[in-house]
């Protein structure tokens, strides 16, 4: 009897108490996408250390064919170009060595999309794919050509789509010149240099005939040492070779007929070439370059800004800094 009278007294009190007074939940959305957000940072951050602290990769566990991709410029580093997408021979060889030395991979798939750059960079890499001991096929997408071609050419076979660039076997080292501009503007050049030759290439003052002629002679045989590896890679007579050989670039189609490619196709024709090859079912997996964490923020972050004034800034950064012409294939 006398809780059935409490429990009324209680429910007439609770009835008669002021709505302000009548306790609230504390809990807010807002505290639970922070606490999400929270576990997914710090899930992450334990992938990595975990990462850095063991020894064992992701693609030792699967797979039977390495796909290494060469994408944007060839170069030895990465600070030789801002804004734009390279591939740094010493990142792809790391990846190609790393595939060589996995038991469980039969092949190399390059899946190549570049325009070349550095002569050096890109002989780096054509000789690291030489010295594989693996079935090596190079996949040219939409483009493949000068330094790229290079590489694509070391290959054991090289498939690309019928409407892809390829070839432009040849070199360049171009730049600009201003003296008249600094003339107009009562701007001086005052030459000081200890070396006849120490400012070749420099862009405040007229090329000579002499300084000309030397760097032509070095373009010439930079493109001979070019067209002769190509020969060799491709199994061709070198004077085939030197006849396209004019910088000029061409379609797939047309690589096939001159004999730079062996195959039209995509990546299907890919996998059909390696398990023809390997009599194998073949498991493509990635191979890329380990990225630390805080590589992997400040990619994310590069992303979304710094693009407004490229087309100005890539003028006067895309290129090393130097007064000379930088050499490129």
């Amino acid at each position: 009897m006398f809780s059935r009278l409490s429990r009324k007294k209680m429910s007439s009190n609770m009835k008669n108490m002021p709505e302000e007074k009548i306790p609230q939940p504390s809990f807010r959305w807002g505290y639970a996408v922070f606490v999400l957000f929270l576990l997914m940072f710090l899930g992450f951050v334990s992938v990595v250390i975990i990462s850095l602290f063991t020894d064992v990769d992701v693609e030792s566990l699967s797979g039977n064919v390495a796909l290494i991709s060469i994408d944007g410029i060839i170069a030895g580093s990465e600070s030789d170009y801002l804004f734009e997408t390279v591939s740094t021979s010493t990142d792809v060889i790391e990846l190609i060595e790393k595939a060589d030395k996995n038991s469980n991979i039969k092949a190399i798939i390059f899946e190549i999309n570049s325009p070349g750059g550095s002569p050096v960079a890109s002989e780096e890499i054509a000789n690291a794919v030489l010295r594989t001991n693996k079935t090596t096929v190079a996949w040219i997408r939409d483009i493949g050509t000068s330094g790229a071609y290079w590489v694509a050419s070391s290959s054991d076979h090289i498939v690309a789509s019928r409407a892809s660039i390829t070839g432009s076997v040849g070199v360049i080292a171009s730049y600009l010149e201003f003296p008249g501009l600094l003339e107009e503007y009562n701007i001086t050049y005052r030459r000081l240099v200890a070396g006849k030759y120490k400012d070749i290439g420099s862009p405040f003052k007229e090329m000579t005939s002499e300084e000309k002629a030397i760097f032509q002679q070095m373009l010439d045989e930079l493109r001979e040492y070019f067209v002769s590896e190509v020969a060799k890679n491709r199994n061709m007579n070198k004077k085939d070779v030197d006849r396209i050989a004019n910088g000029l670039f061409y379609l797939g189609s047309q690589a096939k007929e001159l004999g730079l490619i062996d195959e039209l196709g995509s990546k299907d024709e890919v996998i059909r070439y390696i398990e023809a090859r390997e009599s194998i079912k073949a498991e493509v997996v990635e191979y890329e370059k380990e990225k630390g964490f805080f590589e992997v923020l400040s990619e994310v972050t590069a992303k979304q800004s710094f693009f407004v004034g490229k087309g100005l800034g890539s003028a006067f950064f895309d290129r090393k800094k130097g007064s000379q012409p930088y050499i490129s294939t």
